[in-house]
C-alpha cells in the first residue's frame, strides 16, 4: 500500500512538503507542487483525510465490489463477509456495481482513496485494467481479473455435470439451458462448458438459450414462453435459481406440468429458494464456506503478505425436490 511518505521520497521531499501540497496550506513553488504531483501519479497514490491519519496503520476496513445486492446468491454471500469480516474487526464498504463498468471504475478509485486493506471482487464487467495496477491484496469471486489475482469459487464444471446427470438418469433426451451470455472470462462459463461436451458425449441435440442479463423478468419470461411452446424440451437447466423460477411459473400459466413434462433444475441453492421454493431441484453452491475462504485468503495477502495460489475451488451439491421427479 502506498503511503504518503512513500510520494516523499519519490519527490525527492518532506513528508510535510507532500501533505502541504494535498492540503493546499503555505507557499509552495509549481516546480515543488509539480515534482510532488508526478510522485503520486507515478505510485498512483489517491490522498484523502483518512489516509494522512493513519499514517502507515491499517484502516480495518474492507471493500466489497459486486454486480448487485438484489440477487439472493450475491445477496447472502455478502451477508456472510460481512458478519465475518466484523467479527474479525474489519469493517466494510459495499459497492454495487450495477453490471457499469465505469462505476466500477470510480468505485476503485473511491476505496484506494479510503485506503481499505484489501478487495473481494465479484462483478463481472470486462477490461477493466485498474485491478492490475492497484497496489491493493485482492481476492477474486468468479472472476478472471488477473494472472496475480486469486480466484475463489465453487466447481462450475461439477455443478452442471451433476444436474445434467441427474436429467440424463431420469432418461430426458431434449435437454436445453438457460444461461448467461458468459462474455466474462469466470470460472462460471464452465457450466455451459459442461454442458455443450456431456450433450455432445450422449450424442443428443444442444438447444442452448443465452439470455443477457439486463433483461427484465417480463421479457425473460416471453422468451421462456417462446421456448416451451415451440421446441418440446422434457428438460431444462438453468444456470440460476430466479430464471428457473420463472421457468416454472411459465410452464405452470401453459400447463405443462412439472416434472412429468418438464423437468427443472436450477443453480445457486440460496437458503432464500430453498425456504420460498423448496420444489425446486437446484445445484446448491457452498456459500458460507466461499465466504470463509475469500476472507482467509484475503487476510493471509494483508497481515502475512503470504503467496497465493490462483485457483481456490470448493465443490457444489445437488438439492433433488420435486421439479426433479
Amino acid at each position: 500500500m502506498v503511503k504518503l511518505t512513500d510520494v516523499a521520497k519519490e519527490a525527492g521531499v518532506s513528508p510535510t512538503t507532500v501533505s502541504r501540497v494535498i492540503n493546499e496550506r503555505g507557499y509552495l513553488s509549481d516546480k515543488t507542487k509539480n515534482k510532488v504531483y508526478q510522485a503520486m501519479k507515478k505510485l498512483n497514490y489517491q490522498p484523502n483525510s483518512l489516509a494522512r491519519s493513519l499514517q502507515g496503520k491499517r484502516s480495518m476496513m474492507i471493500g466489497l465490489i459486486f454486480p448487485t445486492i438484489k440477487q439472493p446468491f450475491y445477496a447472502e454471500l455478502i451477508e456472510h463477509l460481512e458478519s465475518i469480516l466484523f467479527n474479525k474487526g474489519y469493517k466494510c464498504i459495499l459497492c454495487d456495481s450495477k453490471n457499469q463498468i465505469a462505476k466500477e471504475k470510480e468505485y476503485l478509485k473511491m476505496l484506494q482513496a479510503n485506503q481499505v486493506d484489501g478487495i473481494i471482487a465479484g462483478a463481472h464487467n470486462q477490461g477493466i485494467e485498474e485491478y492490475k495496477e492497484l497496489n491493493l491484496p485482492i481476492i477474486s469471486f468468479d472472476r478472471d481479473l488477473g494472472n496475480n489475482i486469486p480466484i475463489v469459487s465453487s466447481d462450475n464444471y461439477l455443478g452442471a455435470n451433476l444436474a445434467l446427470n441427474a436429467l440424463l438418469n431420469q432418461n430426458c433426451r431434449k435437454i436445453g439451458i438457460i444461461t448467461g451470455e458468459n462474455k466474462t472470462n469466470s470460472p462460471t462459463n464452465k457450466r455451459l462448458q459442461a454442458y455443450t461436451e456431456i450433450i455432445s458425449k450422449n450424442n443428443l441435440k444442444q438447444f442452448i438459450y443465452q439470455f443477457d442479463s439486463s433483461l427484465t423478468p417480463k421479457v425473460k419470461t416471453s422468451k421462456i414462453k417462446n421456448i416451451l411452446l415451440n421446441d418440446n424440451l422434457d428438460a431444462i437447466f438453468c444456470t440460476d435459481d430466479l430464471t428457473a423460477l420463472l421457468v416454472w411459473n411459465t410452464a405452470k400459466d401453459l400447463r405443462i406440468n412439472i416434472p412429468t413434462d418438464l423437468k427443472l433444475i436450477g443453480y445457486d441453492g440460496t437458503n432464500f429458494i430453498q425456504n420460498y421454493a423448496p420444489f425446486l431441484a437446484t445445484i446448491a453452491q457452498p456459500i458460507e464456506e466461499l465466504a470463509i475462504l475469500l476472507i482467509d485468503l484475503l487476510l493471509e495477502r494483508i497481515e502475512n503478505n503470504t503467496k497465493l495460489d490462483k485457483n481456490y475451488i470448493l465443490p457444489p451439491q445437488l438439492i433433488y425436490s420435486s421439479s426433479l421427479g
